[in-house]
């Protein structure tokens, strides 16, 4: 078997579902910087024995068991450091607003979609905006769709409207 080093070089990254926005990844670097000072500290006071891992969020241990990592090799931190610091700069961002909060379930399924269907490392940022109704609005850095009710109905007006004429008592 290969050391880890040349495994982590050999292998593609990837993403898991649950880490889906520019927040989260920030979040992730934040984190892999403070377990490796934490380490580090740890190493120094005991003097080179045995370390133990201190406590990792739930998102970490996600993303490192997803790839497969140990982050108590020194290669594997500073690997997932770049991978992470690549993916924060160069990774595409769309923004998409609904009408209320998406369940975390629908969110996930949304994320693989996504990666799936335009890029591996797609990142997904929401909001909301409750004058849509239903539907969504999605934004890229050069491009706007308008997937709402609100944009459906306001496109079919004048047929709503006659519509309703025709049920006018009377006629």
């Amino acid at each position: 078997m290969a050391p880890s080093s040349s495994r982590n070089h050999q292998r593609e990254f990837s993403l898991p579902p649950t880490v889906a926005g520019p927040a989260d990844v920030s979040r992730l670097l934040r984190e892999l910087e403070a377990i490796d000072n934490s380490l580090l500290q740890l190493g120094l006071r005991s003097g080179g024995g045995s370390v133990k891992m201190p406590k990792t969020s739930k998102l970490m241990d996600q993303l490192i068991q997803h790839n497969e990592l140990n982050l108590l090799h020194k290669d594997d931190r500073q690997t997932l450091k770049q991978y992470l610091g690549a993916i924060h700069d160069k990774a595409p961002v769309i923004h998409m607003s609904f009408g209320t909060d998406p369940s975390p379930a629908f969110m996930e399924k949304l994320v693989v979609w996504l990666r799936r269907e335009i890029h591996p490392l797609l990142l997904l940022t929401t909001g909301l905006q409750p004058t849509i109704g239903a539907g969504c609005i999605v934004r890229t850095t050069n491009k706007y769709f308008d997937l709402s009710l609100r944009q459906d109905f306001a496109g079919k007006r004048q047929l709503l409207l006659d519509k309703l004429k025709g049920l006018e008592p009377g006629q």
